[in-house]
């Protein structure tokens, strides 16, 4: 490496980013960039590479210096830069790529082992992209003019190099979708967007994205010609375009409208070309075109996530999000994809389909899939430190998220190693401290705590020998003391087994600060411990088993670092550097002295103090005059040169020289970073800012008189850093023996330099050795030091990484150490039995300063309740002794006892001068009546004209330190007013509610006498002759069954009125909810669109209009608003006035008690007390008009000098001069006091010096207390007199402020009120004409809801009548029900009792006389009905043709109950049918009326309207007047926003004042609208689905109810055999006949019994005949059996001698067996059948309840003998 490329990498860790931005990237500033070499234009071939040896970035060494290149060599990475955007990539599924600085680290899942491969540039890498085959990755590098490097995988070889891209960094690569090119977007300055053919090194396309920083850049993955950019507060869509000039980049700006701005993290494309993407506050915003068509958040408005929001994947319909409370949700994709809005751009609200929480302290920033086909596996990055696999698969056996690796977040804040072993403690702000094994390279504990850790060291050997002791500093000020073991050890003997192989046990905590600290030291002997903090402080400790406060000392500015003078040095020091620039020393302090007891502050502690002062510009100054120097002396040298070849003279010119740098100091002053002593009263610091670039060298100067801000010290000498004046040292460590000095610079590089034994002046400090190893721009090196051996280096930077360098190879390395891991500490002895010390866990804790301070304020509140105490009792004693003394005046003789009357004057002369006074009195006042009666009523008059018509006198309160003042306003005092204001009459709407609150429904009309009666006869038995007789059981029965049906009938009844009110509350389908009707109302008038009050159109609202009324009534709440404020801010300035004159007493108390305390004190000791302030006659003007005798004595004096002189002054003038003379004896008399008690003081004073010199020892040591508590006393008692009257005036000002402002608003008030008043007298004008016009509108609305009350009413009984009709239509049915219920089942006569039940009878009925009018009406109803009954006609006759049947008579063999029954039901039916035409004529009459009234509605609604219409003009006109009445509007500048062409016009009338609370709200009415209309969406989309369901919810109901009517009837069929009414069932009573029926059931059974009994005897008999011929044919058929088997054998002897005969002996044989089978078969199948069919009969009568008989024995089939063949017995007696 060269030393350009040095400079190059230090230019780089200045980040100079530029804030403008761009609109757009139009056509014409893309343009595609040519290669800086000829790769472009060569063919590279596939399997071409390049070497890594020669291509990554080396350490830069000093040239001609002994250094070798490989001083350093890199062990392990112990960080992880989780704050870096999209710092994790997959390679496969086991190996995670990331940046570590200036390395790429690729991590082994699974054995955890790294890999590393430096940058080339060594300016660091900016960003990295895994190829969609996991082939390749790239490798995008920061520097000047940095290269994409491609290598291979997993040979990690480079496959590419891709140069020319940006200038300094890359921000952002990725690749598309297949994976041929690479799309690149640069950061500052140039913000360069490039696409790549990689394979190619050639670029395709290139054009400046934006002005500001990119996050990211991808190709669309369904369209490959689209991409899409996002950053800081931007979006951008871009386009491959073909032109005719090639293909162009074309880029539009994603505009977010009325969306406030954000930083977009990420995004995702979706498949129609929207783009979902993140947000700051954890929305999505969904992006259609390059415009937000909608914001999505959760339901009720919640966000999406809580905080940051990332889109990251879209896979299988769903959208993947993850957010910074680590939380990862999935969207629905349509949902989403479909959202919509209103034209305001509300939000569109929506639930997540599933979500993981992977943990509560968990901040996801970035995610990469693994490279399995369909695997759900993830990892995920968390910026808090830590990587995750997830499982996304959101099943029932997900496993939970998995912490594979977890690292420090944030900068490192302290790093130290272990003075004995390999051991390495970090701590950072996440609260964690965590131990490393740097030669094992792994991590062994971690311990958290409440707050995040500041500063860390490790306690050396001669604090704890065995290494294993930690101090660590937190940002709330904590330090604590931690303790490192084995826990293997310590548990050994109890035998209980621990996990880990270190463990970090906390031993003391302690607070001594109240902010963070910095650092921590300990003293070279290890018997003190400092610590520093940002709080400006360094307390001190001595180390033991516990450690203890010694003090603490204040220095200028926050502690940076602390270093102990080494043991070279002859006095033990301490040196603190300070971040503002000053170093100060200071002994060590002694821990074996006294201590104060009220502080631990060591005040007389001995210090030097140091302000650097910068001398940088000086230094350039002399180097640039050394240079021009130098130059001068070559240019002569080069003319004397020239001379003496030309020998010719020539003439000397002089150049002007350019101005010399000028003496810069920078204000404020540079930090100062780091530094560490050289000798004693020396040191070297490094500082940043301007003066970076020199080690100065410094020293105390012998003058430290001056104040530390004051001082301008310089240093003495000074070390230049090579290529460092913008790379400050942050860090500077030694090896143990000092030759070598490490440095940790700003820029993150590492840089060494070799020095010589003992130089503490640097002087050997010239050759260096520099690696890059940090990120260089934020990755600042402020942590390096050397292990124990000088073995290892060990780095931290603000970056989060941590880096192990070795300085041998790591083979020489593992040789010389023997071994693979640090030794762990063992624990202390008794450590198991130890109880856990107590922690600070609060932060707000007492730090031990603030404690001390609080112990003393005790201690000093107990001495002084003590001496309270004390002074109370002396009192009492003295209470005491004094009635002692009256008891023992009283105990004494009485005439020598001292009594008080004794001391009086003789009471007649005292009664004499009374006498005297009141006679005297009486006389002038009898002489003074008259004067005195004028006087009385001439004031009596003024008080009333001047005083009492003043509510108040206006007072004036004046400061008492300053000249402010603030008055009370003059109010005038109320009138009372006999005029009562009458309110108008109620609205319309009023009346209208007041209508329909009297309306109520009329009850339903009775129902006749018919209708109620009851239905006994529908159910009347039919009477059978009695020919049984029952018994006394059936008929109870009868008479319970009787009960039960009349039970069954009642509730029957009920549930038909709970039916008939539940369908009664059913709503009609026309029906509106009156929510609804009153919201579309004040829709209606609300929304639309609204006129401005100015236009013509303008509409006046009815709750805006004004009447005179109302606008008397708003100018009165003005005017009692006015005086309500003016009065109440009269009452605090009166009751500041008051407070002034408590206080004025309090000061004189307080003055008296300074003059007491003083009295006591010498001369010398008096402090001159305040002046003591007095009460101005404007401050209490009440007592102006008060007087006294002695004011009344001075008039009288005054009035008699003016008239003695004769001058013309008037009566003013008198008492102006009076009131000064009463002022000026005042002010005498209030100064007078002072100055003789001053001259008191004095002479007691001198009087106590004189008798001083004569007092002893002990009474001199008395009076030196008492003279220091009273000096403690005057302090006091002078503070508190000086706070007070502070206070007084600070609230006298703030309500002078107060008073300004209501001044101005009480202004403005008065222009409203003028404006008020002008339009009370333009409401009067048209008061009587909107009178009249209200009271016609208020007389038509009152009959429109007359007539629409009647109609409702006429309606409800129609709607009535119509039930009742329809209520009389089922009492017939259920009449023809109970009909044919008596019939009964299979009657004969059923057809004629039906024609008899259905036959028309003409009834005669007597009429009255109002109902033969009605005769004609009626039958015309009657002919109307001859249609319904024309079925009942037709079979009358067809019944008639048939033949003359007499329905009149019962036909023989029918029963006459049943006939007579028949003709009952008959007239039922008849008179039924008469109320139903009754029913029918008054309906038809209510409907007649309805129509009346309609038409009478309608005319009365357009009068009203046209009233309305009246009303309405002249509201506008009224308007319209209102309008041009001017009114005065004060505004300031900035409230006007009427602005043409960036200038105020001169003309403003086309301009709209608002109020901008109104405007405000109208803003606010916008999102809440919003809201409301998606919640509206929504509603009616949970309505809808609701609707659905509900619909769905019927049809199975409805196809349910089918289903169980269908086997109620399946039922009823098996049960009953048909179908019948199961409410007739149920309410029949118990049925004589049936019962008679049943019992003569029970006597046929009887008799048929006995019958059967006799037939089983008789089967009996037959059976035994049976079994015997059975038995007889058995002995035949075995004596045939043994027959047929000797025939058998015959024949089969035969056979064997005849052959030829036996073959038709076979054939007779087989055929006679055959039939014989045969007829077996069938005998059993007959016996079979006959066993089912006794089967079936048994169930039917079984289940049917009758009594199952057993069956009769059925004829068994004939037997008929066997044929016994002829021809065989021949043949065997042959």
């Amino acid at each position: 490496m060269s030393e350009g490329k040095t400079a190059s990498v230090g230019e780089q860790a200045e980040n100079t980013q530029s804030a403008s931005q761009e609109e757009v990237c139009e056509t014409e500033n893309s343009a595609v960039k040519p290669e800086a070499n000829e790769g472009s234009t060569k063919q590279l071939s596939a399997d071409m590479t390049y070497t890594y040896e020669e291509v990554h970035s080396r350490p830069f060494i000093t040239p001609d210096s002994d250094i070798p290149e490989n001083l350093l060599h890199l062990s392990h990475s112990f960080g992880y830069d989780s704050g870096r955007r999209g710092n994790l990539q997959l390679l496969d599924d086991t190996t995670l790529m990331f940046i570590a600085g200036n390395l790429l680290v690729l991590l082994d899942v699974s054995t955890k082992e790294q890999k590393y491969l430096r940058s080339c540039s060594g300016g660091g890498i900016g960003s990295i992209a895994a190829h969609p085959s996991k082939e390749y990755f790239a490798v995008a590098e920061k520097g000047n003019h940095p290269n994409i490097i491609v290598y291979e995988y997993p040979s990690l070889q480079p496959y590419r190099i891709l140069r020319g891209g940006t200038e300094r960094a890359y921000s952002f690569v990725d690749f598309n979708q297949d994976g041929n090119l690479l799309a690149s977007v640069g950061g500052d300055p140039d913000y360069m967007l490039t696409l790549w053919d990689w394979r190619k090194e050639e670029v395709t396309l290139s054009c400046k994205a934006i002005s500001q920083e990119v996050y990211r850049v991808s190709f669309s993955p369904y369209n490959s010609g689209l991409l899409t950019s996002s950053g800081s507060h931007h979006i951008k869509f871009w386009k491959m375009a073909s032109t005719f000039t090639g293909l162009k980049l074309q880029g539009l700006m994603g505009h977010f409208g009325k969306t406030a701005a954000t930083d977009i993290e990420g995004y995702v494309e979706l498949p129609d070309g929207k783009v979902v993407s993140g947000s700051d506050w954890g929305n999505l915003l969904l992006w259609d075109g390059n415009a937000i068509k909608v914001e999505i958040c959760r339901k009720e408005g919640r966000n999406c996530h809580a905080g940051k929001v990332q889109p990251f994947s879209l896979e299988d319909g769903q959208l993947m999000t993850i957010g910074s409370d680590g939380v990862v949700r999935v969207w629905d994709f349509e949902g989403i994809d479909s959202a919509d809005s209103s034209d305001h751009s509300s939000k569109f609200e929506m639930e997540p389909m599933n979500e993981m929480v992977v943990g509560h302290n968990v901040c996801l920033s970035s995610v990469v899939k693994s490279s399995t086909p369909d695997s759900f596996i993830w990892f995920a990055q968390d910026s808090n430190g830590a990587i995750w696999k997830l499982d996304l698969s959101f099943t029932y056996t997900t496993p939970d998220p998995k912490c594979l690796f977890s690292f420090q977040a944030g900068p490192i804040q302290g790093l130290d190693v272990s003075r004995k072993s390999h051991l390495m403690a970090t701590t950072t702000l996440d609260r964690s401290i965590k131990v490393f094994d740097f030669l094992a390279k792994k991590e062994l504990t971690t311990s958290r705590f409440n707050q995040g850790g500041t500063a860390l060291s490790w306690a050396p050997t001669l604090v704890n020998q065995s290494g294993g002791l930690l101090v660590t500093g937190f940002e709330d000020g904590v330090v604590r003391l931690l303790e490192l073991f084995n826990p293997q050890r310590l548990h050994l003997a109890s035998g209980r087994s621990v996990k880990g192989d270190a463990e970090l046990r906390l031993k003391q905590a302690f607070k001594p600060h109240n902010a963070p600290v910095t650092a921590v030291a300990y003293e070279r002997n290890g018997e003190i411990l400092a610590t520093g903090s940002s709080d400006s402080t360094v307390f001190f400790f001595t180390v033991g088993e516990k450690y203890k406060p010694i003090g603490f000392v204040h220095v200028p500015g926050p502690v940076q670092t602390l270093e102990w003078s080494p043991h070279s040095h002859s006095e033990n020091r301490l040196l603190i550097l300070c971040q503002s620039g000053h170093v100060v020393e200071v002994q060590s302090p002694d821990p074996e002295a006294q201590k104060p007891t009220k502080t631990f502050q060591l005040p007389e502690l001995p210090s030097k103090v140091f302000r650097f002062r910068s001398i940088k510009s000086r230094i350039k100054r002399e180097e640039e005059i050394a240079r021009r120097q130098e130059v001068k002396e070559k240019k002569r040298k080069e003319r004397e040169k020239r001379l003496k070849e030309s020998k010719q003279p020539e003439s000397e010119l002089e150049e002007e020289e350019e101005e010399l740098p000028p003496i810069y100091i920078p204000d404020p002053p540079s930090p100062l970073c780091c530094g560490f002593y050289s000798l004693p009263g020396q040191f070297w610091i490094s500082m940043g800012g301007f003066d970076a670039g020199f080690l100065y060298h410094c020293k105390f100067s012998e003058d430290q008189d001056q104040e530390p801000d004051q001082r301008q010290d310089e240093p003495f000498d000074c070390r230049p850093i090579h290529n460092a004046d913008k790379d400050p040292i942050c860090s500077i460590t030694f090896s143990s023996d000092r030759q070598l000095l490490l440095c940790g610079m700003h820029s993150g590089f590492i840089r060494i330099y070799l020095l010589q034994p003992g130089d503490h002046t640097l002087t050997s400090m010239h050759a260096y050795w520099t690696l890059s190893s940090h990120d260089n721009q934020y990755g600042h090196l402020r942590h390096i030091c050397c292990s124990h051996d000088d073995r290892f280096v060990l780095t931290a930077g603000d970056d989060g990484n941590i880096f192990s360098f070795s300085l041998l190879p790591p083979e020489e390395l593992q040789k010389e150490l023997q071994r693979k891991r640090a030794k762990v500490p063992s624990p202390r002895r008794g450590l198991e039995n130890e109880l856990l010390a107590q922690d600070i866990e609060d932060p707000a804790a007492y730090s031990i300063e603030t404690a001390k301070q609080k112990l003393e304020k005790d201690r000093l509140r107990r001495e002084a309740e003590l001496k309270i105490a004390a002074k109370r009792k002396k009192l009492a004693e003295l209470q005491k002794e004094f009635k002692q003394l009256l008891n023992n005046n009283q105990s004494q003789p009485e005439h020598v006892r001292l009594k008080p009357g004794g001391l009086q004057l003789d009471r007649r002369f005292t009664e004499q001068a009374e006498r005297v006074k009141a006679q005297r009195v009486r006389e002038v006042r009898k002489q003074m009546s008259w004067e005195e009666e004028r006087c009385s009523r001439a004031l009596s008059k003024l008080q009333d004209w001047f005083r009492n018509s003043l509510e108040s006198n206006m007072v004036t309160v004046v400061a008492i330190c300053s000249e402010h003042r603030v008055s009370t306003y003059r109010l005038p005092a109320l009138t009372k007013t006999s005029a009562q204001h009458q309110s108008r009459a109620s609205p319309p709407e009023e009346e209208q509610t007041t209508v329909q609150g009297r309306r109520k429904s009329k009850a339903e009309p009775a129902k006749s006498g018919s209708i109620l009666e009851e239905e006994a006869i529908l159910h009347a038995p039919v009477s059978r002759p009695a020919g049984v007789k029952l018994a006394d059981r059936q008929v109870e029965r009868l008479r319970k069954a009787a009960e039960k049906a009349e039970q069954a009938r009642a509730k029957i009844e009920k549930r038909r009125q709970e039916w008939a009110k539940l369908y009664a509350e059913e709503p009609d389908e026309n029906c509106e909810d009156p929510q609804d009707v009153h919201a579309i109302k004040k829709a209606k008038e609300t929304i639309g669109d609204l006129k401005l009050k100015s236009d013509k159109d303008f509409t006046v609202p009815k709750h805006l209009r004004m009447n005179a009324e109302r606008k008397r009534a708003e100018l009165m709440g003005l005017e009692d608003n006015i005086r309500q404020k003016q009065t109440e801010m009269n009452r605090r300035i009166v009751a500041l006035r008051d407070s002034k004159v408590g206080l004025l007493s309090r000061l004189r108390a307080q003055a008296e008690q300074v003059k007491k305390v003083q009295q006591r004190l010498p001369a010398h000791l008096h402090r001159p007390p305040p002046t003591l302030p007095y009460i101005l006659p404007e401050e209490t003007p009440e007592k102006r008009l008060q007087y006294s005798h002695a004011t009344l004595e001075r008039y009288r004096v005054l009035r008699d000098q003016r008239l003695q002189t004769m001058e013309q002054d008037d009566a003013t003038s008198l008492l102006d001069q009076l009131e000064k003379v009463e002022e000026k004896e005042k002010n005498g008399e209030e100064r007078t006091p002072s100055l003789s008690a001053s001259s008191v003081t004095g002479e007691e004073g001198e009087a106590a010096g004189d008798e001083g010199a004569e007092l002893s020892e002990l009474e001199e040591e008395l009076q030196r207390e008492e003279e220091i508590r009273l000096l403690h006393e005057q302090d006091s008692l002078l503070e508190e007199m000086e706070s007070s009257v502070c206070q007084f005036d600070a609230e006298l000002q703030l309500l002078r402020h107060q008073k300004l402002r209501l001044d101005m608003h009480l202004k403005m008030a008065d222009l409203r009120q003028l404006t008020l008043y002008q339009e009370l007298l333009l409401v009067k004008e048209f008061e009587e004409r909107e009178d009249s016009l209200q009271e016609k509108l208020n007389t038509r609305i009152k009959e429109e809801n007359n007539i629409t009350s009647m109609l409702e009413e006429f309606n409800e009984q129609l709607a009535l009548k119509r039930a009742d009709i329809a209520r009389l239509r089922e009492r017939e049915k259920a009449l023809f029900s109970a009909f044919q219920a008596s019939l009964g089942l299979e009657n004969k006569f059923e057809e004629f009792l039906t024609k008899v039940f259905k036959k028309k009878i003409k009834r005669v009925k007597k009429k009255e006389p109002a109902e033969e009018e009605e005769e004609e009406e009626s039958d015309e109803d009657s002919d109307e009905d001859s249609d319904e009954d024309s079925d009942d006609d037709d079979d009358d006759s067809s019944s008639e043709e048939e033949g003359a049947v007499d329905s009149s008579v019962c036909p023989p063999g029918c029963e006459p109950e049943l006939f007579e029954n028949t003709l009952q039901l008959r007239e039922r039916r008849l008179d039924l049918e008469e109320l139903v035409v009754e029913e029918k004529k008054s309906a038809e009459a209510l409907r007649r009326e309805c129509d009346t009234l309609v038409k009478k509605e309608k005319s009365i609604k357009s009068s009203r309207k046209a009233a309305e219409e009246d009303l309405e003009l002249v509201y506008r006109e009224k308007q319209q007047k209102m309008n041009e009445l001017d009114v005065v509007v004060p505004l300031r500048l900035n409230q006007i926003e009427f602005l043409t062409n960036g200038s105020l016009p001169s003309d403003l009338s086309p301009a709209l004042v608002l109020d901008r609370t109104e405007l405000n709200r109208l803003q606010e009415r916008i999102q809440q609208l919003q809201v409301e209309k998606s919640q509206q969406k929504d509603l009616n989309c949970a309505i809808r689905q609701q609707h659905v369901r509900l619909l769905h919810d019927r049809k199975d109901m409805n196809t349910k109810i089918q289903e169980l009517e269908e086997h109620c009837n399946q039922v009823m069929m098996m049960k009953y055999g048909q179908l019948v009414n199961l409410e007739v069932l149920q309410t029949l009573s118990g049925s004589r006949i049936l019962e008679e029926l049943k019992q003569e059931k029970l006597l046929k059974e009887a008799a048929y019994a006995k019958e059967m009994k006799e037939w089983d005897v008789k089967v009996e008999e037959a059976r035994e005949a049976l079994m015997e011929v059975t038995r007889c044919d058995t002995e035949r058929l075995r004596s045939m059996t043994s027959l047929f088997n000797q025939q058998n054998e015959l024949e089969n002897k035969l056979n064997t001698r005849q052959k030829k005969m036996g073959g038709q002996f076979q054939d007779y044989r087989r055929r006679v067996l055959q039939e014989d089978i045969q007829w077996l078969r069938d005998l059993v199948k007959t016996q079979c059948q006959q066993a089912e069919a006794f089967s079936r009969e048994i169930f039917l009568l079984s289940h049917q309840g009758g009594h199952v008989l057993p069956p009769g024995p059925d004829p068994l089939p004939s037997i008929d003998p066997f044929p016994i063949p002829t021809d065989r017995t021949t043949t065997g007696a042959v």
